[in-house]
């Protein structure tokens, strides 16, 4: 056994032993902490959201705390279960590779459409950059399936909402020029 095997046996090893729940635990806190983050810009939204001019299928405020809360821990799932996988391939191996790339990433981009929209207010900037999160997302859950199609299940949810969420960006920025 060559020491890139070895390598290999005890990266394996680890993520099927038992500490496995921590490193569930690890991505699932990785994935809370981008909200968080979010969530500091957003500490005022409610008043300013509430402010906003809006289509009629814009849901109340109240609703995006629990959705974003569900959403960041089936998106941790996934990356758990993508990190834990034991590729086949060489193409498997670089999509898990490139997939918890792209998942940290977009975790960044998650996190920036908050700042941007809430707390400097920027409609045309948070528009353009959830374009950008929307693609990020729809090529991690393309990685995340070539390795473990559950984990691009788990990501779906995430995917449709930032869909929603995108079209609701467009709708409240053309709504709201002035304040946006």
């Amino acid at each position: 056994m060559g020491q890139h095997s070895a390598m290999e046996a005890r990266s394996t090893a680890a993520r099927h032993g038992a500490p496995s729940w921590l490193a569930l635990l690890g991505w699932v806190v990785l994935a809370v902490t981008a909200g968080a983050i979010g969530g500091i810009a957003s500490r005022d939204a409610g008043v300013f959201y509430g402010a906003l001019a809006k289509p009629s299928w814009a849901p109340p405020g109240w609703l995006f705390g629990p959705v974003w809360s569900a959403l960041y821990v089936l998106m941790g799932v996934a990356a758990w279960l993508v990190w834990r996988a034991q590729p086949a391939t060489a193409a498997e191996r670089a999509s898990r590779r490139r997939g918890l790339a792209l998942f940290v990433g977009q975790l960044g981009l998650n996190a920036l459409w908050t700042w941007l929209f809430f707390a400097w207010r920027e409609g045309a900037m948070a528009f353009g950059e959830i374009a950008v999160l929307w693609l990020a997302v729809v090529i991690t859950t393309w990685h995340f399936g070539r390795v473990r199609p559950v984990a691009a299940w788990c990501l779906a949810p995430y995917l449709g909402w930032v869909s929603f969420a995108m079209a609701l960006t467009w709708a409240v920025w053309q709504r709201n020029p002035g304040p946006l």
